[in-house]
């Protein structure tokens, strides 16, 4: 299985003055603990690093340090999430025929989750990790009130790794940019088509760190990890 792992991001939301996914939570940076969960995913065979060109000498130091097993491509991002994931499809074997899209942020997403879905997506045109929402959402409008109280057992709250047929997608990236579509994740490409995107059940802990507090509680998650497993 092909593995994207979008990571241009500028990390403004941290407070940081460079890519957030070159910070570091348990002596690791967050783009490695990502790379050290694919892996050690055994559905995974090529991955594919998309980001700015100036973060690269970075990643490949940390790349020689982690010694991956796996083969590893550096793909130059874009202006959006949106034209990123379209480098990235560009860059694919030929012979990719699926491909899993995972954000460099969400560095807790285990190897178990990520073969979840890789096998799954072998069975339908486009999946996504999610779960069900906890709290009351409420849709609300300019002015401040409260519009409506959706109810929440129809609630998911999207994650990555988000899986699709190679060809479809690129098919629906290309619907995207004639029609002047801008989405913030690839299942909304696929379900402005008219295809239909299945729910692949994710973790509570996968979260994507954005901010301050999150790397805290990435900190939490992975320290408890190591005292269950043992590892350091």
């Amino acid at each position: 299985m092909y593995l994207l792992i979008p990571s241009a991001g500028s990390g403004k939301r941290m407070g940081a003055d460079r890519n957030k996914l070159l910070l570091q939570v348990r002596s690791k940076t967050l783009i490695a603990w990502t790379l050290l969960a694919a892996e050690a995913a055994s559905a995974i065979s090529w991955i594919g690093i998309i980001s700015q060109p100036h973060d690269w000498e970075d990643f490949k130091a940390i790349l020689a340090d982690l010694k991956l097993t796996k083969p590893v491509e550096f793909i130059p991002g874009g202006a959006t999430r949106q034209e990123s994931v379209y480098n990235g499809l560009q860059a694919l074997p030929e012979n990719a025929e699926q491909v899993l899209i995972h954000d460099g942020a969400r560095c807790l997403a285990t190897p178990d989750l990520f073969n979840a879905c890789a096998a799954a997506i072998v069975h339908c045109p486009g999946l996504i990790a999610a779960i069900p929402v906890k709290d009351t959402i409420k849709v609300v409008g300019e002015s401040g009130i409260i519009q409506s109280t959706p109810s929440r057992e129809q609630l998911w709250a999207a994650q990555t790794p988000q899986g699709f047929d190679v060809k479809l997608l690129k098919e629906c990236h290309a619907e995207g940019v004639r029609q002047g579509w801008e989405v913030t994740d690839d299942a909304a490409l696929l379900e402005k088509c008219g295809i239909e995107v299945r729910i692949v059940p994710g973790e509570e802990t996968n979260l994507k760190v954005t901010t301050p507090q999150d790397l805290a509680i990435a900190e939490f998650i992975l320290c408890h990890r190591e005292q269950v497993t043992g590892d350091s």
